[in-house]
């Protein structure tokens, strides 16, 4: 990249008298012009072109055991190209630093710049293909900068920041109220449970020793997230418990409207066209001539309109019955019911809840919460019926095992029964 040039066309983007080098947030890229210029003329020009170099670059790369090329065996392993493609694509890659040409030798090599470029892209698109593998790669970025002593606080920023929007569009799904958002949500929750698990276990390793101020700060911000985003499984139950005490049943088949509508949304416009035929009611025009439209106004205000037409279901189809099968509760709520039940001294709350996985913890720690409500649910209905009452602190309890180091202090008092 040529210097003078780059920083007389970067002064046009600045205000006057502003110089380019005093400018913190782009100080870092302008000393790390010669890689970023490797990457600009890497993926400079059309799809095709960067295809062809990535691949060219990759197979390059990918030789470990004899990394140097001669020019004959680049023809012979890159036959399937054009030579005059394959020489163009070689100058450039070599022009810029991400190939390197031994003229004694006469022989290519990977430059220190490519290799690194390749790294990055390698896992990329590793993580690519797994399934919100996002995640996944933000905590592999912060993994890895933690095992060789070079965590980015920009690393743990983009971490932050997804946990961020996967929560904010968790909890747009539950304002909705809608089934459909809800168990979408609760599918996506479920898929990336995984890569929460894995970023766990990296913020776990993480000491404050060799952590910034700033970094220390992010890391604790992303634990308080992952905590929230474990607790709307139980959020995602309760709405669609909820949702499922006012669904409609129609006729004695046990067909819910939730069910029909989630049939219809697999249905083409064509087939629901089809069967819309005979359904739709047309509406009567009332008034004919509009010279009279206004004096019939007032007498149709006045009485009442005419029957309108109804739109009938299709008749029933024969279908085959069966029994329901009760639902049974999530085994962490019974054991917490009958731990509560027979409760005949107070209990604190850091004994009751923490045991097993941090997330196991959060979902009992949830469960508590549930004491006392009389709007609930008929599986939840045991539990909020108990005679115990949570007390709470303002202190913060140690606890310091069962993958939980602290705990806000409380209590659980059993309630004197009434003869």
């Amino acid at each position: 990249m040529r210097a003078d040039g780059d920083t007389l066309a970067l002064g046009e983007f600045l205000a006057p008298g502003v110089i380019a080098e005093d400018i913190p947030p782009l100080f870092p890229l302008l000393a790390n012009r010669p890689l970023i210029g490797a990457l600009i003329a890497l993926f400079r020009g059309g799809d095709e072109e960067v295809l062809v170099r990535l691949m060219v670059l990759r197979e390059v790369g990918l030789r470990a055991d004899a990394p140097e090329w001669t020019p004959r065996e680049l023809e012979a392993y890159f036959a399937f190209l054009n030579d005059t493609k394959l020489g163009t694509v070689l100058a450039r890659l070599r022009e810029h630093g991400l190939l390197l040409w031994d003229t004694e030798r006469r022989v290519y090599q990977l430059s220190a710049e490519g290799r690194m470029v390749l790294a990055a892209l390698s896992n990329l698109l590793a993580f690519n293909s797994e399934q919100d593998g996002e995640l996944g790669f933000l905590a592999a970025q912060v993994a890895a900068g933690a095992a060789v002593g070079k965590l980015s606080p920009e690393a743990l920023s983009h971490l932050l920041a997804r946990l961020g929007e996967l929560e904010e569009e968790f909890a747009q799904a539950v304002a909705s109220g809608s089934e459909f958002r809800l168990r979408h949500a609760q599918a996506r929750l479920a898929s990336v449970q995984q890569w929460m698990d894995k970023a766990n276990d990296v913020m776990r390793k993480l000491s404050a020793e060799g952590l910034d101020d700033d970094s220390w700060r992010l890391a604790q911000q992303i634990g308080q997230r992952q905590s929230r985003l474990l607790r709307m499984a139980s959020v995602f139950q309760r709405e669609l418990a909820a949702i499922a005490r006012q669904q409609v049943h129609l006729s004695q088949g046990g067909l819910s409207t939730s069910e029909l509508a989630g049939w219809l949304k697999t249905r083409s416009l064509d087939a629901l066209a089809d069967m819309a035929q005979g359904l739709a009611a047309t509406p009567e025009s009332i008034f004919v001539l509009p010279d009279v439209m206004l004096d019939n106004t007032e007498a149709f205000l006045a009485r009442e309109q005419p029957s309108r037409k109804v739109s009938a279901m299709p008749a029933t189809a024969e279908i085959e019955y069966t029994q329901d099968v009760p639902l049974e509760p999530p085994p962490q709520l019974l054991e917490l019911t009958r731990q509560l039940a027979g409760l005949d001294a107070p209990a604190g709350v850091a004994d009751t809840v923490v045991g097993g996985s941090f997330g196991a913890a959060s979902y009992r720690l949830s469960l508590l919460a549930l004491l006392g409500e009389t709007s609930i649910g008929p599986e939840l209905a045991p539990l909020a019926e108990l005679p115990v009452t949570l007390e709470w602190t303002d202190e913060m309890q140690t606890v310091g095992r069962g993958e939980v180091a602290q705990i806000s202090a409380g209590r659980l008092l059993p309630q004197e029964k009434t003869p």
